[in-house]
């Protein structure tokens, strides 16, 4: 391994994860805890979003405009994510810089003031978000999706509803953090020039030992189709999707196999067959989600709304031809995807966020594997796993031109 890599749970509880990346002159950071929407019941959809936003807007000791100055004037960037598994704060910045951007993450993690001004104004902010995703119909239909492919948490849309995000007022907000922002739930993972001890000394003298629990979430699965129409729109937005391994289960490395020799590009099945040859589409991809407690994999097409059963019928048709899929075509795609997954990672913020994942999912070290597991994918796990994508195992949503 190039770059030295260390990893350390404190004795406070905290997860510390590091690859050392020596005359970078940048580094990476981002504190993450462990929860997110898989987590949140119908009620309180949308408070580990909502949180996330009000950890930006003012500490005891810094306002909103001072977080990001001490960040971006500073040269670094700063910004935060909610997902199902996890909420996380970055930054990346001159490596020279790295004491600032520990103080202010951190800060913003252990001070919050969740204003009731300041809350009641990022409420309305949110409400804009869900009208911007919405009027997005590419965006739309994968919002939607989930709800298509699971029963439960995972069915309802990350950023919650206008009625939940109506009910959630200060208190829960509060002590909703106070339940799952403690130091045994909470993981600072850092890439770039700096020193791992340095990281751990910080992380031991910021944070005070608390425990918390965060209980495991049900994940039910279903599959079902649905035709949406709206108007003012000109296109089908298509969505045709399936489970697919966990990030955590054996076959989650054939499983991304499959999705990128489907979707993963121009060169992939489906957009040589649709748009290429066929002309029907302009826009063809797809993804491979993987996580610890559930998976799924997604094709999308923007296309006329006469050519919607064509395009579905074309993406069984392709599943179905891998059955002839040749030891040739699969170590191209393997290639391919051990080749993107060196250009992420080349950026320390790719890695950084890479190293992350795999700790959510199960151990940061697996990032170092991914090469020799994509490697080691077999022609017949990734034909098993096409065979299984057949009428009654996979959803479809379609908005449509009214």
């Amino acid at each position: 391994m190039k770059n030295k890599f260390f990893r350390k749970r404190l004795e406070n509880g905290m997860t510390v994860i590091f690859e050392q990346r020596k005359d970078s002159g940048v580094v990476s950071v981002a504190f993450a805890v462990k929860h997110g929407g898989i987590h949140e019941n119908e009620e309180e959809k949308g408070i580990s979003h909502f949180i996330e936003h009000m950890l930006y807007k003012g500490t005891k000791t810094r306002n909103s405009k001072q977080i990001s100055e001490a960040i971006e004037k500073n040269g670094g960037v700063l910004n935060g994510f909610t997902e199902e598994e996890m909420t996380a704060y970055w930054c990346k910045m001159p490596s020279k810089y790295l004491a600032i951007a520990l103080d202010v993450l951190s800060d913003m993690i252990l001070n919050p003031l969740f204003d009731e001004d300041e809350l009641n104004k990022e409420r309305k902010v949110i409400f804009e978000e869900m009208k911007m995703r919405k009027d997005r119909p590419d965006i739309y239909v994968i919002d939607k999706m989930q709800g298509l492919l699971f029963m439960g948490n995972l069915s309802m849309d990350i950023i919650g509803t206008e009625k939940s995000m109506n009910s959630i007022t200060r208190e829960k907000l509060i002590n909703k953090f106070k339940k799952v922002y403690v130091s045994s739930n909470l993981i600072l993972s850092v890439v770039g020039d700096c020193d791992f001890k340095d990281l751990c000394v910080f992380c031991e003298k910021r944070f005070k030992k608390e425990l918390g629990e965060i209980p495991e979430p049900l994940v039910g699965f279903k599959n079902e189709q649905k035709i949406e129409k709206r108007e003012g729109i000109g296109q089908v937005n298509m969505i045709f999707a399936y489970h697919s391994p966990k990030a955590n289960e054996n076959l989650s490395y054939p499983g991304q196999v499959l999705s990128c020799l489907m979707a993963g590009g121009m060169s992939s099945r489906l957009f040589q067959e649709i748009r290429e040859k066929r002309n029907l589409a302009y826009a063809v991809k797809g993804a491979c989600n993987s996580a610890k407690r559930f998976g799924f994999s997604y094709i999308y097409v923007g296309t006329s709304k006469e050519n919607v059963e064509k395009v579905k019928k074309l993406i069984l048709e392709e599943f179905k031809k891998l059955i002839g899929l040749d030891s040739k075509e699969l170590d191209q795609v393997k290639e391919q995807l051990i080749g993107n997954s060196k250009i992420s990672r080349e950026d320390s913020q790719g890695q950084m966020l890479d190293l992350l994942y795999n700790e959510i999912w199960d151990k940061a070290e697996n990032s170092y594997k991914y090469e020799e597991e994509i490697s080691k994918v077999k022609i017949e796990d990734v034909k098993s796993l096409a065979e299984g994508i057949k009428e009654g195992n996979y959803s479809v949503i379609a908005l449509v031109p009214k």
